[in-house]
Formats: C-alpha cells, structure tokens, sequence
C-alpha cells in the first residue's frame, strides 16, 4: 500500500508541475500566475476540489504521441467563494500554450454538465493559444460542444469569462456568451484572427495590444465589462462581483447583514441638482448615496459612459442600478449607451434582480452617424429589455425626461412598478426653447413673444405634475428621501409575480 500511495503522490506532484517548472518560471517573469496559483486566489482557501487530473489527450499524430502531461492544458473542478459553491476551470498555458484538443474539451463539458445540474454559477479563466492545430477537426468539434452548453446554461446559471492572457480564435466565443467578460491590462487580449493573419489578409500593421487588448475591449468594442491591473486584483474583484450574484434563475438573490440604515436620510441630495438646466451633476453621486455603505460594481465604466450600469444592495439584497449620466453627453441616449444599458437589464431579469432606475435623459443622440449606425433598432433593444423584464422596477426621475427617452427609461408605460419624480423633474416631448420654436414657428422675429412663450411652456411642462396628475408618476419626492422610498419600494415589491402569455423565446430587436 505504501509503494501505491507514493505512487499517487508522485503522479499528483506531475500533474500539479504543468508543463514544468521552466515554463512556469517564463509564466511568472510575464507577470502572470499559473492556472492553479490563479484558482488558490479565487477560491476559499483548502476548498478547491479537482476533477480529471489525469486526463491525456488521444492524439498520435505529428508528434503528440510523446507529448502526453496530465491535465491536458485545463485544470477544472469546484469550490466555494464566501461559502456558496463554484464551478471554475482555468487554462494552463505551461502546457502545450493551453491549446484546446478533444480531451481538454471534454474536460470542460464535464465540468459544465456539472454545474447546469447542480446549479451553480461557472468562472473561466482563459490563458491559452486557440485550437490544438495537431488534432484538427476533433478540436473544432470539442469547441462547439462548449459554445452548446454556454448557450443552454444561459440564463439559467451566471457565466463569468476573466482572460488573463491570450484568447484567440475559437477560445475567444465560449467567452462571448457568458454574462460578464473582465481582461488584465497588458497582459490578456482577444481576437478572432491574430496580428499575422490580419497583415496577410488587409495588409494592416497591429499589435495584439492595439487589436485586442483590454484597453481596446473596455473602450470601442464593449466586449469585456472591465480591466484590472494584474491577476490577484482581477481574480479579488471577481470574488466581490460573485457576492452580488445569485446561485441560479431560481434562487433568491443574496442577501448580507445591512448596517446602513434604509431609511437614512441625506440632505445634500436637495442640492445634486444645479440651478441651471444645462449644468451637469455627476449621477453617481446619487448612486452611491442610495445604495448600502455606497458599495457599488460599476460594469462597462469605460464604455458608453453616458449610462451607468452595475450592482449595489439597498437593505442588505442586491439591485441592479441602470442611471444616466448627465457628465457625459449630457445623459443622452446613443447607440452604444442603449446596447450597454439593455445587455445589463436582461441580465438581471435573467437572475431575478430587481432594477432601480434613475432618469436624466434629455432624449437620443441625433445625427447621420446615429442613425446610420441603427440608433432606430438599438434604442429598441433598451425598451424591449424594459418592457419584457418582469423583476421589480423602481424609477426615479431626477431632472429630463425628454421624448421617446422617457418611455424608454423604464416607464409607467413599459411596466415600470414604481415611478417616483424629484420636484426638479422635468417630463416633456422636448425642452421648452424647441418646443416653442417649433409650436410658434411664425412668431420667431419677435423675441420678447417668444421668451413670455418659452416660460409659458416651461411653467406648464417644466415638472412633474402633469405625468403625477395623469398617475404616470406615483409620487413626487423628496431629494433627501431617495433611499428611503426606493428600498420601501423593494420591499413591497419582493412577492411581485407577473404571467406571460406562452411564446417558445422572444425576438429582440438584435
């Protein structure tokens, strides 16, 4: 027994080695921790519990049949973060540069199956070279039966994606149908085809940074949700993001001892908003004096930074927050603000958490490049992800409500539950300068008519009690109140259930 134990051990010890300790030094001199050192940071500490260890690949050809590490390129199993259970895998690029092969795959799918069973949320953690060119078309297939199971536990279990290092081809789709993508600065990019093919094929000269990397990801493409520094920041923020995050569609969402008082008050919340109409105020603030001990997961803080998305709690539970922002294009809705704000509110329907809305949209962005780029279908996408939602829906309107904006915003209209208005609020088709330019179009030569016409307007449709008298707004309040009325709002809202009529799925405005 004793000569089979050591055995075990010897083998456990070859396996934990990776590609050997030479490449783990190159790994560690990039800056970049090995897969399992990656996993010990993640996970709570001695709860790390692996699954095929041992597992080689099959191919012969091309010289692999001597090239045989236990592992095969993927370290997967299961352990807890804060106590709750996940599901992680993470690529070794010691071996073989992580390259997928039909076992690597086979790894993963076993590990998915797992956690689509047993529900519970799944972190990958990507550093590898794309498709194992030696095993061909049995790597194309491993990699369509991992995009199948990403597309059927969508929705059903949070799908988490943290690329630490390279991410190319094939590797780069499994990623882009998880809920949450987050890069390392310098050290991880994504791309389809690489900086070689693009010579070849355009002729254009790039960098893997310049192609694909976080600067590029969390900036134009809006593909990853955020960047960090290095590994253990990255890997330490995804422990905070998962505390956010239910178990699975059918689980409560979670719910911590809350010290902060809900029913705190905070009065310079009476002065956020500046005298004149024009001036910008910085939404966040409002945010993070509303939610609890202003704890917020801002996602896509670089991105359409017109609207802000991201998860707080208000009396210990968590709530996904969708707000303009008046700092940047003044609030305005666009194509990319639109797609941001309409990926995170189903996401959150998906989950079963209830969304707080906080509105200061002077209308959409106009102009040929808006509208040549589908402004039409992607604002679409916002208020289709609004109306479908059936989670709790709290809104409340600081400032302008401007046009279509207003009903996109998570209206009374598209089912919003609750509609609170601040006494600044504005809720209108246009401002008032526009709308009289347009109503007394005849009287423009004469100024003096024209300014008694604009406070005319304003005085009418310059607040909100025209949408309160027509129950559009369910109450008018008080800035200092927000926090207070909001989390009352949830509260009364946790037994909400809506029926549907039956439909196979949807068909979202893409």
């Amino acid at each position: 027994m004793k000569e089979i134990l050591a055995e075990l051990e010897r083998r456990r010890d070859t396996a934990q080695l990776g590609g050997g300790l030479r490449r783990i030094e190159a790994q560690h001199k990039r800056g970049k921790l090995t897969a399992r050192e990656r996993i010990e940071v993640l996970l709570d500490e001695g709860t790390f519990e692996e699954f095929d260890m041992f597992k080689q690949h099959r191919c012969t050809d091309f010289g692999m049949d001597s090239q045989h590490i236990p592992g095969d390129g993927v370290v997967t199993g299961w352990g807890t973060v804060n106590g709750r259970t996940i599901y992680v895998f993470s690529k070794d690029f010691t071996v073989l540069g992580g390259s997928l092969s039909e076992a690597h795959a086979e790894k993963m799918t076993k590990l998915q199956d797992m956690a689509l069973r047993n529900r519970a949320p799944v972190i990958g953690l990507f550093d590898a070279g794309g498709a194992r060119i030696q095993e061909g078309v049995a790597a194309l297939g491993g990699y369509g039966e991992v995009f199948s199971r990403n597309v059927l536990a969508s929705g059903v279990i949070p799908q988490i994606s943290l690329i630490m290092g390279p991410c190319a081809g094939g590797d780069v789709y499994s990623p882009a149908m998880t809920d949450f993508i987050f890069m390392v600065r310098d050290t991880s990019y994504m791309f389809v085809t690489g900086p070689d093919v693009v010579k070849t094929v355009t002729n254009e000269t790039v960098t893997s940074e310049e192609l694909g990397g976080a600067s590029v990801h969390t900036t134009k493409s809006s593909i990853a949700d955020g960047a960090f520094d290095n590994d253990v920041e990255a890997l330490h923020e995804m422990r905070r993001l998962i505390d956010f995050l239910p178990m699975h569609n059918q689980a409560d969402v979670p719910e911590i001892e809350c010290h902060d008082d809900p029913h705190r008050i905070d009065m310079s919340l009476d002065t956020l908003i500046p005298d004149n109409p024009n001036k910008p105020y910085d939404m966040k603030e409002l945010v993070l004096k509303t939610v609890d001990e202003g704890d917020f997961y801002e996602l896509q803080e670089s991105f359409a930074a017109n609207i802000i998305t991201g998860f707080g709690r208000i009396e210990g539970r968590t709530v996904g927050i969708v707000a303009n922002q008046p700092m940047v294009l003044a609030g305005v809705l666009d194509s990319d603000a639109s797609r941001k704000a309409a990926r995170f509110v189903r996401f959150c329907d998906c989950f079963g958490i209830p969304i707080v809305t906080y509105v200061d949209v002077p209308g959409f962005l106009p102009g040929t490049a808006q509208e040549y780029g589908g402004l039409i279908k992607h604002g679409a996408k916002l208020l289709f992800a609004f109306t479908e939602a059936t989670v709790p829906k709290v809104t409340v309107i600081t400032r302008k409500a401007y046009g279509g904006a207003y009903d996109v915003m998570s209206s009374k209209h598209i089912r919003g539950d609750i509609n609170y208005a601040w006494p600044t609020a504005e809720i209108a088709v246009m401002g008032a300068k526009g709308a009289v330019e347009i109503i007394y179009r005849a009287e423009l030569g004469d100024p003096d008519k024209i300014a008694q016409r604009t406070k005319d307007y304003e005085d009418r449709f310059a607040n909100p009690f025209v949408a309160a008298e027509r129950g559009y707004i369910d109450d008018v309040i008080r800035p200092h109140s927000t926090r207070r009325r909001v989390a009352r709002a949830l509260a009364l809202l946790r037994s909400k259930k809506v029926e549907l009529p039956w439909k196979k799925h949807d068909n979202i405005p893409l």
